[in-house]
């Protein structure tokens, strides 16, 4: 058997050389191998609104596409709206990254339902949660109270989603609802507000942590790669835009644009600018998705009628009121989202109507005093023209046209045409808008420009009974 000594030390020798080569084996694998872990921190800081909502599904995506070991979602925040929270609290138990919610100070009202949706629950001393009854605000920014059928809904909302977390349902429902006593924590007729130790030893937040690095060491992530994802600027725009006072802002420019519209033939400066205004609005609440193809449906339908009353149908009738009721209800339900209560709806059209006063009272203002204005002046052309210097037309008979009565054949906007015995004759009103049919006589002659003005007749016979 020893000629198969030489093999077998030819094997060892082999072997042991693979074995000492191993660790150089490393060199040569990709980079991407020896890659640490990584973890996402998503910031919800401020107001709760609806524009936030994209935002937190945008970096969620991202964290299961780049399969994260986890998302730590860092809260800040007093809350805000119901359904902003409900969309980011679903988007939180339907992801398959683990989550934690870090409550860095304090998670109240919506913040508090986007903490309990976490998989795990970080506090940090001094750190708070709770306070999560629903109230109605106001177009100007004070806050009511909502009807039973808004807090049950809400407190089911957070009792649900503590059920599905294995957290005490009934601390989260106290946290909604001051009819929910709990002996030892809270009485009745008081909401309840749990401090970072009641927190931790009431079973809703599973540790304490001072900063990101110690939520780390807790969840055995620690030197993971942390990846801190931020709004990015059209995100940011769109959390502007749909922010109720500048919203309410917006729609109140788009309104009196509108109303300014319906007032001036043709389309102007005050149509454009009302249409960009009210495609900002549309256009970000479509991007949060708050407005649906059915709100889209009934604006674009208000538009259309709008739209008809200018430069087809004249006057302002059936249509610009049609128009501007559709244009309003679609607004309305355009700022709420879907299954909202009716507080909810309450407070959207609260807005709504709050932007179309605002809107009348400018346009009357605007209208009253701005020809008259510097500004106003500025707009319009002032230039004389002596007849010496350039066309001279030939004189009017001012004599023969004062005092002559006639009846409106189109209506004066104010330009327009009047019979007089049977002669259509081109003029102007003095200013306001007079309907077709009424009677009109001049009042005074500018060279070829006849001006009338609404006869007193026709004025006193409305008045009679």
């Amino acid at each position: 058997m020893s000629h198969f000594r030489p093999c077998t030390r030819m094997a060892r020798w082999v072997a042991g050389a693979a074995i000492a080569l191993l660790p150089l084996a490393g060199l040569h694998q990709p980079l991407g191998a020896q890659s640490r872990e990584k973890v996402y921190v998503i910031p919800i800081e401020g107001m709760i609104d609806m524009g936030l909502a994209p935002f937190v599904k945008r970096a969620l995506d991202e964290a299961v596409r780049e399969r994260a070991a986890a998302v730590i979602i860092e809260i800040n925040t007093f809350g805000g709206r119901v359904d902003a929270a409900v969309a980011i609290r679903d988007a939180l138990l339907s992801t398959t990254v683990p989550t934690v919610a870090y409550i860095n100070r304090r998670a109240i009202s919506a913040g508090a339902l986007i903490s309990l949706a976490a998989g795990r629950i970080a506090i940090a001393d001094g750190g708070t949660i709770g306070a999560a009854t629903p109230v109605n605000v106001g177009a100007s920014g004070e806050s009511s109270p909502v009807d039973e059928k808004s807090v049950s809904y809400v407190r089911k909302e957070f009792r649900s989603t503590a059920d599905s977390r294995n957290r005490p349902p009934e601390i989260a429902e106290a946290m909604v609802d001051e009819d929910v006593a709990i002996e030892g924590l809270v009485e009745k007729g008081k909401l309840l507000t749990l401090t970072t130790n009641e927190a931790i030893e009431r079973g809703v937040a599973d540790f304490r942590a001072a900063n990101i690095e110690e939520v780390l060491a807790r969840v055995n992530l620690t030197g993971a790669e942390v990846r801190r994802i931020e709004p990015n600027w059209g995100e940011n725009i769109v959390r502007l835009i749909t922010h109720p006072v500048l919203a309410s802002l917006l729609l109140s420019v788009a309104m009196l644009g509108i109303l300014i519209e319906l007032r001036t033939p043709g389309l102007g400066l005050a149509g454009a600018l009302g249409v960009t205004s009210l495609a900002l609005v549309i256009g970000g609440h479509w991007i949060v998705a708050l407005v649906g193809w059915e709100e889209l449906l009934l604006i674009s339908l208000g538009l259309l009628l709008i739209a008809v009353e200018v430069f087809v149908i004249p006057g302002f009738g059936a249509a610009g009121v049609l128009g501007i009721a559709a244009l309003l209800g679609g607004m309305t339900l355009g700022m709420v989202g879907e299954g909202a209560t009716i507080a909810a709806i309450a407070s959207a059209a609260g807005r709504v109507a709050f932007a179309t006063v605002m809107a009348v009272v400018s346009g009357i203002v605007v209208l009253r005093y701005l020809p008259a204005s510097r500004f106003g002046k500025d707009l319009t052309l002032a230039t004389e023209l002596p007849a010496g210097t350039g066309y001279a037309a030939a004189p009017a008979r001012d004599s023969a046209w004062l005092g002559r009565d006639g009846r409106v054949i189109s209506p004066l906007r104010p330009a327009g045409i009047v019979d007089m015995d049977g002669e259509r004759v081109d003029v102007v009103s003095e200013g306001e808008m007079i309907e077709t049919g009424a009677t009109v006589v001049v009042s005074r002659v500018d060279g070829n420009r006849i001006v009338v003005r609404r006869h007193r007749a026709t004025t006193m016979e409305g008045t009679h009974a």
